[in-house]
């Protein structure tokens, strides 16, 4: 039977006031009576926190959601009356299929992505300062990289190679596959950005990444710093120049970000929310022109019910799009699914605040869902769309 990781699983703990901490730090310091450099010295190294959490609870259990039977509970779908078995309808709402916890005991987990041929997911602990590993087929999880810059969202280039968001590095890598890592952006117009949040690459091979300020907000997720952009842009860098270009620049805190499964279309989550009640809450969506570099026509794809915000976002296979729901009502965390047009057709209920997901397995029909301190899974009839 797996054990689940032997670090802290208390929710109460900061990753459930992880937006109030970021946004906050300077005044809890001053709260304190600690003067600003005292307290850098003190509690923060270079590259954010590197040890583990202090265990102060029982781990969270494994396995299936407790509650759960066929059809599991967790799984609503929009359709009303009795349920139905195929993707006409929410492809996560059929028969067997139950939401299992696999691993537990991060701080924050965030940025999922699956490497087929090592069939492992790699995922970020931003507060914790690592990349974990989960084994899907023993269960085994283990840190893959530490420490990792706070590293946050992560995805998969062409040739197999690992590209991740940097916030205290504030900036864009990629890991070749001797080791070694490349930056691929950290400035534009001779300024740092603030700090990279999530990231997708074309099949041109040009990387599409958001690059919010969360992560110079504080020290609990990065490095507190003043932002040198003036705007919270959406970047791409070409793929043979290596050129840094803005081709969004109109979000409040770009976030999660995807494309559909025939690259026609880019999602991105908009999570200005956080910044104030008058700001949005909602998904974006794009007509996206790859051989140009370009969008056009945006929209709204999908309203959040707020104060919830929806943090990350991937398509299946036939175009259907699925996204992270937290931070607001308990009873809206988890996941929801839409149609192409934007049509909710059911919603995956988690027990914990839900940051990011996604597909994976031999199959690559089952989605991962990080929440919070653990790691999520639950199998669908869909396949997820081969770029993460």
């Amino acid at each position: 039977m797996t054990k689940p990781l032997t670090i802290s699983t208390d929710t109460s703990e900061p990753c459930l006031a992880r937006r109030t901490l970021l946004k906050g730090a300077a005044a809890a310091v001053a709260a304190t009576g600690v003067t600003m450099n005292a307290a850098l010295a003190a509690s923060v190294t270079p590259f954010g926190q590197t040890g583990a959490p202090t265990r102060s609870t029982a781990p969270l259990p494994l396995g299936p959601l407790p509650g759960s039977r066929y059809p599991d509970s967790h799984l609503e779908s929009a359709k009303k009356g009795p349920p139905t078995f195929g993707p006409a309808d929410f492809p996560a709402f059929a028969g067997t299929m139950a939401v299992e916890r696999v691993a537990t005991g991060f701080r924050w987990a965030e940025g999922p992505v699956y490497f087929a041929a090592g069939r492992y997911l790699l995922f970020s602990d931003i507060p914790n300062n690592r990349i974990m590993r989960f084994s899907e087929d023993d269960g085994h999880v283990s840190v893959y990289r530490q420490p990792s810059m706070n590293s946050n969202g992560n995805t998969i280039d062409r040739e197999g190679r690992l590209i991740t968001c940097e916030h205290s590095g504030r900036r864009v890598t990629r890991t070749e596959l001797d080791g070694s890592i490349t930056i691929i952006a950290d400035k534009f117009n001779g300024k740092r950005l603030n700090s990279p949040n999530d990231a997708v690459v074309t099949a041109d091979g040009a990387i599409w990444f958001t690059d919010p300020a969360y992560g110079i907000g504080g020290f609990y997720e990065g490095i507190k710093a003043e932002p040198e952009q003036a705007k919270k842009n959406v970047y791409r860098v070409d793929p043979k120049s290596g050129d840094v270009k803005v081709v969004i620049d109109d979000f409040v805190e770009p976030n999660g970000i995807t494309i559909s499964p025939d690259e026609k279309k880019l999602y991105i989550c908009e999570t200005g929310f956080t910044d104030g009640p008058d700001n949005p809450s909602h998904i974006r969506v794009f007509d996206l022109d790859v051989a140009a570099g370009k969008v056009s026509n945006s929209k709204v794809f999908a309203e959040m019910p707020k104060p919830s915000i929806t943090d990350g976002v991937r398509c299946d296979t036939e175009g259907r799009v699925w996204c992270s729901v937290g931070w607001g009502d308990p009873n809206e965390d988890g996941v929801r699914c839409y149609t192409p047009s934007g049509d909710l057709l059911g919603k995956i209920h988690i027990p914990e605040t839900v940051a990011n997901l996604s597909f994976g397995g031999q199959q690559r029909n089952r989605l991962y869902i990080c929440g919070s301190t653990s790691l999520y899974a639950v199998y669908t009839s869909v396949q997820g769309a081969m770029k993460p």
